[in-house]
């Protein structure tokens, strides 16, 4: 435990770690310090002045270097002659702090009545009304009156865009410039800086195109006032009219906790998601996420979503009730036999997945993943991933981040944010490999370069020993892996090698260290969890990661749930489809049944790192779509399989009967929640800014392999293939490559990279 520092503040005795600033320690005992420019997530600057405080010290006699203590015996405390700021002023040993009294009011009072002078005060039509530090303050701290006269404020343009995606109001900018250091200290994006000086100093964009950042969204999220939003949400609502449900980004393997705050829309009758934030997930994602996670929901209430079942009659598609289609649908299956491939996207919830492998598992026949998934590897990442307690916020000095063939920014962009700053704020060390740049390139100790598609052959003929020599005092080791230009034997031979080095450096099995995967989506590693756990599978040719058609040149039944590369499907003479749209493998079925997105159902997503995390239903049904484990078990029903779960936590909890790595795992468990540290939530909108704390579940991670059996596993044998075609044309996977979900968000239609120039 760090050590201990013991102040008194208001007379209330607190005991803090060593470096503590005085507005977190009074934080610690429940008592708030105002602040505008002071967020926990950022390095303070005292700016804004609003946290001034008295800040007393213990007298010490110049001869004897002790205390000085009164008639009484008391240690005297010598005050500072002015007001100090709290923000920038770290606790120290028998420190006595005032924040109460008649001078402290004064000066918050003279600050907000200084802050207002060149505010609009227009807060009924303000963005940020109902969840605006400012107001709070100046109602809390604020003068009853103004000596400024109205007419005498500055005035600007309004609402200038700082890129197509965030806007900013200058008029109402008080200079915090929590923004401008968000991007410079967490995004190192240099985008943002202040312009001119005295009263006509603005924020400006410094880059092209403008506010050029993944992460802008998170600077309206902690802009104590309402000069920046975004262009999604402005003007769209109030907060006050927003219902709030708890909820995981579903678009790369982080697993980003998210609130949905949506509306009754009175134009369309309808429940919409009206804006995307943070929650707070310390483990996860602290209170960041990027800005695909936050425009993306669009999807949800597109005009071309399915929205009832459809079957083929005459060849052509046309509408039927669920009875008529679940019964076509299973007549088949049941008429099969084992002749049945059901292909699982990585999109869809553990619990439908799960039961769609149960149900053709019983069946005899074979389920996967879609073959142009990259999970070739995914067993080997359960067996030495990084361990159940990981924390990355623990990686510091002493610790190696060894990134290889691997683009965090553009594939993880939350974790590209955590670990730069375990490298640059706290000392790590990061060794890359990769066949070209990436951001990360910027902090590396060590950079090594091979041709493209030949990660795994080059670390087995020289990588190996050349990044050994890094790893030799390393206390953790955490392996970070991509896929690009590999097809799916490459990326499991990489997978190898790199479990091997844990194994010969001695890092396999401990909690900080072990293999992290940059897979698609947020439930690649559940949906193989699902898929693998218990049956056959549908086999995979190593060489191009397509299902293997030799044996069985053509199943009778192809079962197709949120497959969206149509050269996933297997050959088949009839084909199931479970879909959100009408997508290219959608107009092939011959029963094409409508699922629901994640906004409108409940269920859990297994991330990345392994952490099993539950998001709640936020939307309504959208027409008659039903969630895929209930069409799932409506077919079973049908098969003389009445499993009669009510809900998906019903079906998790057979989950964790039937799969060991699950085993003990429940939706209590995933659903508890904690408090964290730094505080943030609705009721700290000054400190942490919009922000939405957690009641909703943490998650929990389950054990890898290694530490369920420390002693059962041992270096894999590894066959290094030469590289294909096929994994050339893999390239890099960008963040905002083209796809169904993103391209209906017309805000980032500006944004998207070609599917041709991407993975």
């Amino acid at each position: 435990m760090a050590d201990l520092v013991n102040l008194t503040i208001d007379g209330v005795p607190v005991a803090v770690p060593k470096g503590t600033l005085v507005v977190d320690a009074a934080k610690k005992i429940e008592n708030d310090i105002p602040v505008f420019c002071y967020h926990p997530k950022l390095k303070p600057v005292g700016m804004c002045r609003m946290c001034l405080v008295e800040v007393g010290t213990p007298k010490i006699d110049p001869a004897t270097k002790q205390p000085v203590r009164d008639d009484q015996g008391n240690v005297v405390i010598a005050f500072m002659p002015k007001l100090t700021t709290a923000c920038t002023t770290p606790v120290s040993e028998g420190m006595v702090v005032r924040t109460a009294t008649e001078q402290v009011r004064a000066a918050r009072e003279d600050i907000l009545e200084f802050l207002l002078t060149s505010h609009p005060l227009d807060c009924p039509i303000c963005d940020k009304g109902g969840e605006c530090p400012l107001q709070n303050l100046t109602l809390a701290f604020g003068p009853g009156v103004s000596r400024f006269d109205y007419d005498a404020k500055a005035h600007n343009e309004k609402h200038v865009p700082l890129g197509d995606l965030i806007y900013l109001d200058r008029e109402r900018c008080i200079q915090c410039a929590r923004c401008i250091r968000f991007q410079d200290e967490i995004a190192d994006d240099h985008v943002l800086q202040f312009h001119d000086r005295g009263r006509g100093m603005e924020i400006i964009t410094f880059s092209d195109p403008p506010f050029d950042s993944y992460f802008g969204g998170n600077t309206t999220d902690i802009c104590p006032v309402g000069a920046l939003t975004t262009a999604d949400f402005r003007f769209k609502a109030r907060p006050w009219e927003l219902d709030s449900t708890q909820s995981l980004c579903t678009h790369c393997p982080v697993g980003c906790n998210i609130t949905l705050n949506t509306r009754l829309e009175t134009k369309t009758g309808g429940y919409e998601i009206k804006r995307v934030m943070p929650r707070q997930n310390e483990q996860v994602n602290e209170i960041w996420i990027c800005d695909k996670g936050r425009y993306v929901h669009h999807f949800t209430r597109a005009e071309d979503r399915l929205r009832r079942p459809m079957v083929r009659r005459d060849g052509r598609l046309v509408e039927a009730t669920w009875e008529q289609a679940l019964q076509m649908a299973s007549d088949r299956l049941k008429l099969s036999g084992a002749s049945v491939a059901a292909v699982v996207g990585d999109r869809i919830a553990n619990e439908d997945a799960y039961l769609v492998a149960k149900l053709v598992h019983g069946l005899g026949g074979t389920v996967g993943m879609s073959p142009s998934v990259p999970a070739h590897y995914a067993d080997v990442v359960r067996a030495f991933g990084v361990g159940a307690a990981a924390d990355f916020g623990r990686l510091g000095k002493g610790d190696v981040v060894l990134i290889v063939n691997g683009d965090l920014e553009e594939q993880a962009p939350v974790w590209f944010l955590r670990l730069r700053q375990a490298v640059v704020d706290r000392g790590a060390a990061l060794v890359m490999a990769h066949a070209r740049s990436t951001k990360m390139h910027r902090y590396a100790k060590a950079i090594y370069r091979y041709e493209p598609g030949h990660a795994a052959d080059w670390f087995a003929a020289q990588g190996r020993e050349l990044v050994a020599q890094h790893l030799s005092d390393a206390r953790n080791l955490l392996v970070v892996f991509g896929d690009e230009s590999l097809d799916g034997a490459g990326a499991r031979a990489l997978a190898q090698l790199l479990a091997n080095l844990l194994i010969e450096t001695g890092h396999a099995g401990k909690t900080d260290s072990g293999l992290l995967a940059l897979y698609p989506h947020a439930n690649t590693q559940g949906v193989f969890d699902m898929t693998t756990g218990v049956g056959p599978t549908v086999a995979r040719n190593g060489a191009n990661g397509k299902v293997k058609t030799e044996v069985n040149s053509q199943f009778e039944v192809a079962w197709l749930i949120g497959v969206g590369d149509a050269a996933d499907a297997p050959r088949a003479r009839f084909t199931i489809v479970q879909e959100l749209f009408m997508t290219e493998q959608a107009k092939q079925a011959d029963v094409l049944l409508p699922a629901l997105s994640f906004a409108e159902r409940e269920g859990t997503f297994t991330s990345g790192d392994r952490r099993v995390q539950r998001f709640y239903r936020a939307l309504p049904a959208l027409g008659e779509a039903r969630p895929d484990w209930w069409i799932a078990q409506e077919i079973a029903k049908r098969l003389d399989r009445d499993w009669g779960f009510p809900s998906p936590m019903h079906i998790f909890a057979d989950i964790a009967r039937h799969l060991p790595h699950y085993s003990g795992l429940s939706y209590e468990a995933i659903s508890r929640s904690a408090p964290q540290w730094p505080p943030m939530g609705r009721g700290d909108l000054y400190y942490g800014g919009t922000v939405y704390d957690n009641s909703g579940g943490l998650g929990v991670r389950y054990a890898s392999d290694v530490e369920r059996d420390p002693a059962g596993l041992h270096s894999y044998e590894v066959a290094i293939p030469e590289p294909t075609i096929a994994g050339l044309e893999r390239g890099p996977r960008a963040l905002y490559r083209d796809g169904e979900l993103i391209r209906r968000s017309t805000v980032l239609a500006s944004h998207l990279v070609p599917i041709r120039q991407t993975a």
